[in-house]
């Protein structure tokens, strides 16, 4: 069942009830007003009625001794009716159209004992099919007893038919009312939805044509449609960027894979033609094969870590002591320089993060490397820490070759090299300072990078602190 017939069925089954709830409330309020002028109209008659009788000695008497006057007076339509009984319930007189019609207005027990007790009341009853309405009131002698009951009625076939006719309105009205509120629903909801009609088709042609450069139209509505197709379009050019990236991450590890292999390749060709008996062609054959397998090994390695941190990879947080990890990180970088470059300790202040070890000092071990790989022999490699208001600032700065401006924005991108033949020449693979930035957003914090060509660069690190130990030592 779609969403628009839903709507429009919606639609019309509200309007429905609303006009149930009105048309009941009207034609009850009709009623009601149209009874309770009839009620008066008969009480105003009974009473005037009452009042000429009561003005007799004798006022039965006069009733029928006045039989071709009295009662006539009030009776002013032909539908109106007067009866006069005795205190017995014994019709005494009656209207000259009731006797014509040779009828009475019937009176219960109940309402005659509540007449002779003072009250007056109203009922309705049935004659020959016709209903009437009768107002029943006492008559009262000079000296103040009961002596009899009058009973003035009219018949309600009046109020019955233009009630009918209110009700054949009425029934017209909800009829049409509906049927035209599910033809404009259907209208509304077809327009209203004409949109999402439209993102379905856009969405099917683009799974059918993997064309994810295609976008969505979007209405100048600002509604809930429009936010709806700015986010399709949003979702869509990440989707695009998704697959650009995994495009080139395949064109890469293919590219990146295919040197070391055909290193190892031509290696072990050159061992099965005969240098395996030269010692030293085979120990430089095994060193490159070796030198290879591990550069392979790291890349393999990388790329495990990289896509477990794109499926949502959890870090094993706890209190980490970043001047105890720089310290040690400083020690094995040391190591790592082989006193090609000097390696030495900046500001170094007390603070403690909550974090992963282990890739907090991979980070670290990365921005070393790399300073290491672009530094010239005798520069210089300073580590330096900050303890800030909020955050702990690690800096990491080199002496070395600089990067280009343009390359500034690329570099955090898995294998980008600003200088490909000396990464590949060093043993890079490019996915370093990708690992060192997913690392640093997994922490909450950043990193960015300043440099100049030929001056060297500085990697800023930034994380949130936690809480419990003193300010700087």
């Amino acid at each position: 069942m779609s969403i628009r017939f839903r709507l429009t069925v919606w639609y019309s089954a509200l309007l429905g009830a609303m006009l149930l709830l009105f048309s009941f409330g009207l034609y009850s309020f009709l009623t009601n007003a149209i009874l309770a002028d009839v009620s008066n109209t008969l009480k105003g008659q009974g009473e005037q009625a009452a009042a000429v009788i009561e003005l007799e000695l004798d006022p039965m008497a006069a009733v029928r001794r006045d039989d071709t006057s009295l009662l006539p007076r009030v009776v002013f339509a032909t539908q109106v009716y007067a009866q006069v009984l005795t205190p017995d319930g014994v019709i005494y007189q009656r209207s000259p159209n009731l006797k014509n019609m040779d009828q009475i207005l019937p009176i219960s027990q109940e309402m005659l004992d509540r007449n002779l007790k003072g009250q007056s009341g109203y009922y309705t009853l049935r004659q020959q099919g016709t209903p009437i309405h009768v107002y029943s009131m006492p008559i009262h002698h000079t000296n103040g007893d009961i002596v009899g009951v009058l009973q003035i009625g009219q018949s309600l076939v009046d109020m019955q038919n233009m009630l009918g006719r209110v009700r054949t309105a009425l029934y017209l009205i909800s009829v049409l009312g509906i049927i035209g509120t599910a033809l404009g629903g259907a209208l509304l909801a077809r327009s209203a939805l004409r949109p999402i009609d439209d993102i379905t088709a856009t969405a099917r042609r683009i799974g059918r044509t993997e064309n994810l450069a295609e976008r969505i139209a979007i209405p100048d509505s600002g509604d809930e449609v429009s936010r709806l197709a700015e986010t399709f379009n949003e979702m869509l050019t990440r989707l695009d960027h998704l697959f650009q990236t995994q495009q080139r991450l395949v064109g890469d590890v293919s590219h990146e894979l295919r040197t070391p292999l055909t290193t190892i390749q031509g290696n072990l060709d050159l061992l099965k033609r005969g240098a395996i008996e030269d010692a030293e062609l085979r120990q430089e054959a095994l060193a490159e094969i070796e030198t290879e397998a591990r550069r392979m090994t790291r890349m393999v390695g990388d790329l495990l870590l990289l896509a477990q941190a794109d499926a949502g990879h959890v870090l094993n947080r706890a209190p980490v002591e970043l001047d105890t990890l720089l310290l040690d990180v400083f020690r094995q970088g040391v190591m790592m320089a082989q006193g090609q470059v000097e390696l030495r300790l900046g500001h170094e202040d007390q603070a403690q993060i909550m974090g992963d070890v282990d890739r907090l000092r991979q980070l670290l071990l990365n921005l070393i490397d790399n300073a290491i790989k672009y530094t010239p022999a005798g520069g210089m490699i300073t580590l330096a820490l900050y303890r800030e208001s909020a955050q702990v600032r690690i800096e990491v700065t080199d002496t070395g070759i600089g990067i280009a401006e343009n390359d500034l924005p690329h570099i955090f991108e898995r294998f980008f090299r600003a200088d490909r033949a000396r990464s590949r020449r060093l043993g890079g693979t490019g996915l370093g300072l990708s690992i060192v930035h997913w690392v640093a957003q997994a922490h909450g914090g950043d990193i960015e990078v300043r440099s100049e060509l030929g001056k060297g660069s500085t990697f800023t690190l930034r994380l949130p602190l936690a809480d419990g130990l003193p300010r700087s030592r």
